[in-house]
C-alpha cells in the first residue's frame, strides 16, 4: 500500500487560497487514483475531488467546482489541490486517499468517489474558513 501524508492547510478568510499536498511513499504511486475527501464534525466523509493515475482526468464535487483544482507529479509522487474563493462552508479536515487501479466494480468516477474503496488515507489537515 501507500503511505500518504497530507500537508498546507490553515486558516484564511472569506475568498482567500490555500493549496494542499499529498505526499505519496513508494514505489507503487502511479498506480493509485487519488481522492481528496474533507470531514467536518459530526458530518461524513465528503467527496472533493479525485484524479486518475496519469493525471489525464480529474473529477468534482458541484460544491467546489470552478474553485479547487487537483494535480498531480508522479515524478515527486504528490498530488496537490489549489483552492480559491475559500468559502466557510469548506472548514474541514481534509484528507487524500489511494485508490488501488486494481479496484472494479463501476465507472472510475464512482469509485473514486466511493471512500469504502479506498485502501490508504493520510493523516488529514484542517482547513479552517473564516468569514
Amino acid at each position: 500500500q501507500v503511505q500518504l501524508v497530507e500537508s498546507g492547510g490553515g486558516t484564511v478568510q472569506a475568498g482567500g487560497s490555500l493549496r494542499l499536498s499529498c505526499a505519496a511513499s513508494g514505489r507503487t504511486f502511479s498506480s493509485y487514483h487519488i481522492g481528496w475527501f474533507r470531514q467536518a464534525p459530526g458530518k461524513e466523509r465528503e467527496f472533493v475531488a479525485g484524479i486518475t493515475l496519469s493525471g489525464a482526468t480529474t473529477y468534482y464535487a458541484d460544491s467546489v467546482k470552478g474553485r479547487f483544482t487537483i494535480s498531480r507529479d508522479n515524478a515527486k509522487n504528490t498530488v496537490y489541490l489549489q483552492m480559491n474563493s475559500l468559502k466557510p462552508e469548506d472548514t474541514a479536515v481534509h484528507i487524500c486517499g489511494g485508490l488501488s487501479r486494481a479496484v472494479v466494480g463501476g465507472t472510475l468516477s464512482a469509485l473514486l468517489q466511493d471512500p469504502r474503496r479506498y485502501t490508504s488515507w493520510g493523516q488529514g489537515t484542517q482547513v479552517t474558513v473564516s468569514s
